[in-house]
């Protein structure tokens, strides 16, 4: 298998789910003579032409407005919004259209739409480039809302997103673009969307985490093992709605303790909902209350403090023995 990034993974998804289907088109700012700001969509303008890879003007509203009606025309748009910042100029398509539309019909249409966009802090970009604003669209019935990890999970989340026959909001961490590589088979792989994945067995804590904050999360787990010999077990939600309970509330019953970790802000957040579930489903076999290492209740800041924003491995590590000690 190649060794690839996550912006080369999401190439081959598109380029495969383009070869296969005469209907998936790609449209956005830039998209296609300059292959999209992070070069996602790198080369397929060349192998597909003009009439599926889309260069647009720059109006999110006027983007997600064709991608609604080409997927209620039968279509699967796969648009891109250049940073999740901006994506409140097509809020109201979304949440008036493109969420309601199956609802609204009662099932006689459905709208299967891919919006993609780079989320999240970590490569010093400046205001509306680094939000991390899951909560909205998590929030918002119709949706589903998924945050690959990796290469490889983006690659094969991408693929059954596009397969969807409901609309998808797909963020990718800028962070994680070129942050690695990993091995993605060049066969079709598909991931359900909706479930989570253990990716380190523990019994002492369970650390729940997704997108970007995976990686500090597992090296935090890495690092509490060697120096305090606590075994962590690691989720990677992959899809933050509809949410995989079943996952993190059994793990929740069989280690006590429960630490959450996103970089979105605290308030309001997907950990908040988490929480929720953990209390409604686990209360009895949590020994501890569940903790949180998150972003802060303000607007990302820029350079020189965003590092202070991010959770990172020490405010994990840090937590986590506060939890297990107190």
């Amino acid at each position: 298998m190649a060794k690839m990034t996550m912006v080369e993974a999401l190439n081959l998804a598109l380029r495969q789910e383009m070869t296969r289907d005469d209907g998936v088109i790609v449209l956005g700012e830039d998209v296609g003579v300059d292959g999209g700001v992070f070069r996602v969509t790198d080369g397929l303008i060349g192998t597909f032409g003009e009439n599926r890879v889309l260069d647009t003007p720059l109006a999110e509203s006027g983007i997600v407005g064709m991608s609604i009606g080409m997927a209620v025309y039968g279509l699967r748009p796969v648009c891109e919004i250049q940073f999740s910042g901006f994506s409140y100029e097509n809020f109201h398509q979304i949440e008036s259209h493109a969420a309601r539309l199956r609802w609204r019909s009662r099932g006689r249409f459905t709208v299967p739409m891919v919006l993609r966009t780079p989320y999240g802090g970590g490569v010093r970009a400046l205001e509306h480039h680094s939000e991390s604003r899951e909560a909205f669209w998590a929030h918002m019935p119709g949706l589903k809302m998924v945050i690959p990890s990796g290469p490889r999970n983006a690659r094969a989340l991408l693929t059954s997103a596009i397969r969807d026959p409901d609309p998808v909001i797909f963020y990718e961490a800028k962070a994680l673009y070129r942050a690695f590589r990993e091995e993605v088979p060049e066969v079709e792989e598909t991931l359900p969307i909706g479930r989570s994945q253990i990716v380190r067995e523990g019994r002492d804590l369970t650390l729940i985490a997704y997108g970007a904050m995976l990686r500090p999360t597992v090296a935090a787990s890495e690092r509490l093992a060697e120096e305090d010999g606590l075994e962590a077990e690691v989720i990677d939600l992959l899809t933050v709605s509809p949410l995989d309970d079943s996952l993190f509330v059994a793990s929740a019953k069989k280690t006590g303790h429960v630490l959450l970790v996103h970089e979105a802000p605290r308030s309001f957040g997907p950990g908040a909902e988490i929480v929720a579930r953990l209390v409604e489903k686990a209360f009895y076999y949590l020994e501890k209350p569940v903790a949180r290492v998150t972003g802060f209740d303000v607007v990302i800041p820029y350079f020189s403090r965003e590092n202070s924003y991010l959770p990172g491995i020490e405010r994990i590590v840090r937590q986590a023995r506060g939890l297990l000690a107190s």
